[in-house]
């Protein structure tokens, strides 16, 4: 740790073999456990667990592995208010987790994606380079989301069509997938192992019941398609 040239708040706690970059600023009441790895240039807020071990409750159907890798966080992060960074997850440089959003075991988000409030992703997913993950997301597990992919406030994915019952639902869990460019309106919905083709659109309050192919704009309860998305709106044309 290089603390000459790093700010430490009141009352953190920094554990052993915690490796931290240069030029950092560190909140007050923050914990950073052992194995951390923080970039240079990086931001945290007040009150965080970074590096939070995985918890499993006797009769979750949570996948579990005997070795986490350690937390590591990119160069010139930042890292909001009250937010809770797993043991095994990475973020790659310029990642902005806002507050009170969690990210779980075994999930990498790629560089300059936005992480907003209150947003829960869940563990092993992946979440690909500049995105936006808006207020109170939530990302189901095992999920995929490619660059540049929009999720909306209030967004909800699943990844068990049999809501907890069964034996046999063990076998067929599958988080969402949303290729690139692909885009979720605010309160939507999406069931179980969908995908959301690239630069396709799920229009807010729809509940996806089939995937969408690439770039058409679908919507309802359950979602149909509507019509295509203009050529305008395509990400090769920004």
């Amino acid at each position: 740790m290089d603390a000459s040239t790093t700010i430490i708040g009141q009352n953190s706690v920094i554990e052993s073999d915690v490796e931290l970059g240069s030029n950092c600023v560190i909140g007050h009441h923050v914990i950073i456990k052992s194995g951390t790895r923080v970039g240079a240039n990086v931001r945290i807020g007040d009150h965080n667990v970074l590096g939070a071990m995985p918890m499993r409750a006797h009769q979750s159907a949570l996948r579990t592995s005997k070795y986490q890798s350690h937390l590591t966080i990119g160069d010139h992060c930042l890292i909001g208010n009250g937010t809770v960074l797993y043991n095994g997850c990475t973020l790659g440089t310029r990642v902005m987790v806002a507050d009170l959003a969690t990210v779980r075991e075994r999930t990498s988000v790629g560089e300059s994606t936005i992480v907003g409030r209150g947003v829960a992703i869940e563990n092993d997913c992946t979440i690909g380079s500049r995105c936006k993950l808006e207020t109170n997301a939530y990302i189901t597990a095992y999920s995929v989301l490619e660059d540049f992919v929009f999720i909306a406030p209030g967004v909800t994915t699943s990844n068990d069509n049999f809501a907890g019952r069964t034996k046999d639902r063990h076998k067929y869990y599958k988080g969402v997938t949303v290729l690139r460019g692909g885009r979720i309106g605010a309160g939507a919905t999406v069931l179980p192992g969908k995908t959301i083709g690239a630069d396709a659109m799920l229009a807010a309050g729809s509940v996806l019941t089939h995937n969408i192919p690439a770039r058409e704009l679908w919507a309802g309860v359950p979602a149909k398609y509507l019509r295509m998305v203009p050529e305008d709106q395509w990400l090769d044309n920004q």
